[in-house]
């Protein structure tokens, strides 16, 4: 049964490759020659051997469903591009990126040196 659903046939595909991250958007037929998508993120993984796997996590999506998950990514990627804005901002992308807990830390006035009780 899963095999059949695999062997279907690919009626439309595009591909986002997105670093170590590629997303897979494949129109699919059902054996009622009705469309459905597949949503498919692959993420590839290196061990210390230089030899890889991916992993992949795949999401079916009908056409009763698609009003009502366009509304709810967009509303989402709204929240998020209206909240925090569309530059990325992680440890991964920036070298340099502190959490705001560590500026905290280190944004105070006095500074202060650790000493040994051996040293007094």
């Amino acid at each position: 049964m899963e095999n059949d659903h695999l062997e279907q046939e690919e009626i439309f595909s595009q591909v986002l490759r997105a670093g170590r991250r590629t997303y897979f958007f494949d129109v699919r037929a059902t054996k009622a020659e009705d469309y459905y998508l597949t949503i498919t993120e692959s993420k590839k993984f290196t061990h210390d051997d230089g030899s890889f796997h991916y992993k992949k996590h795949k999401i079916y999506l009908y056409k009763e469903d698609f009003v009502e998950f366009n509304e709810m990514l967009q509303s989402a990627t709204d929240y998020i591009l209206n909240e925090k804005g569309d530059e990325v901002i992680s440890e991964r992308h920036q070298k340099d990126f502190k959490k705001s807990s560590e500026l905290e830390e280190n944004s105070g006035t006095e500074s202060f040196t650790d000493i040994k009780f051996e040293d007094i």
